[in-house]
């Protein structure tokens, strides 16, 4: 039996002919990742980093959006190799790894998400997912073409070291987040300021001159649209969490105040 796996992220970026829109999953739910998935957005994140997510509910989780036509991107807490070794075992072929701020730090995480000689990654492939158990024609060999590795500039040394970082061979892509690199230039939760949006774009331009896709989250609408102008390739536009957050505040605003119309006085 031979099993087909899914495009990656990485061929799905070099096949778009426009920027992809994605939603972070961050409430560990199945059920809602799958949600997700049916919506229609082209991507999304299931984050291990922020959320309260170890490697069942991740497996959970890539299983829900397995039938849809939405790309899913896993989020590492960490990317040392063990911890890179397991989502990829659980079938995870998108990874996005954070904290990277050195080409040292990207050639480490390369090395990880490969197979020797070419890496350091744990040969497991018949008793894991990623191969299906053995059900993938040739995983050993070309496990390199089912993986794409996406790495996160957060901080501003990252950002000085992007063309570099970009330039690694076996980084498919670079994720800029905002919020970390405003902590580090302290203006902590200061998404848009503008030395930040300015970092951001320096940024865009170091990895883009690096023939690499460059993407960025941002869930201001304005925002989001101004970097999807400056060439951004991929982007974040939402999460779950934040989604329910607001939309449940709406509700309650409406009808618990004591001022909805209709309401029954007893």
């Amino acid at each position: 039996m031979s099993f087909q796996l899914a495009p990656t992220f990485r061929e799905r970026l070099a096949e778009a002919s426009r920027p992809l829109a994605g939603i972070w999953v961050c409430s560990g739910s199945a059920l809602v990742a799958e949600i997700c998935a049916g919506a229609g957005m082209d991507w999304l994140l299931i984050d291990m980093e922020h959320s309260p997510n170890g490697l069942e509910s991740t497996l959970a989780q890539l299983q829900a959006v397995g039938g849809s036509p939405t790309t899913p991107l896993v989020r590492v807490p960490i990317g040392d190799v063990v911890t890179l070794k397991q989502v990829l075992d659980l079938g995870a072929q998108n990874i996005l790894v954070p904290m990277i701020s050195s080409a040292e730090e990207a050639s480490a995480v390369v090395e990880a998400v490969r197979y020797p000689p070419r890496g350091r990654r744990g040969v497991g492939s018949a008793l894991a997912r990623s191969a299906r158990w053995n059900r993938v024609d040739g995983y050993l060999a070309d496990a390199d073409r089912h993986v794409s590795l996406f790495v996160q500039i957060e901080t501003i040394e990252g950002v000085d070291a992007a063309a570099e970082i970009a330039a690694v061979d076996g980084v498919d892509g670079v994720f800029v987040g905002p919020s970390d690199l405003a902590a580090s230039m302290g203006v902590l939760g200061q998404q848009s300021h503008p030395d930040v949006v300015a970092a951001v774009h320096r940024a865009f331009e170091a990895v883009r001159a690096a023939g690499k896709p460059v993407g960025v989250n941002a869930f201001d609408p304005q925002v989001a649209q101004s970097y999807l102008d400056a060439g951004a390739s991929f982007i974040l536009v939402g999460a779950d969490v934040a989604l329910l957050a607001r939309g449940s505040e709406a509700l309650a605003a409406r009808w618990s105040t004591g001022e909805a119309s209709g309401r029954a006085s007893y």
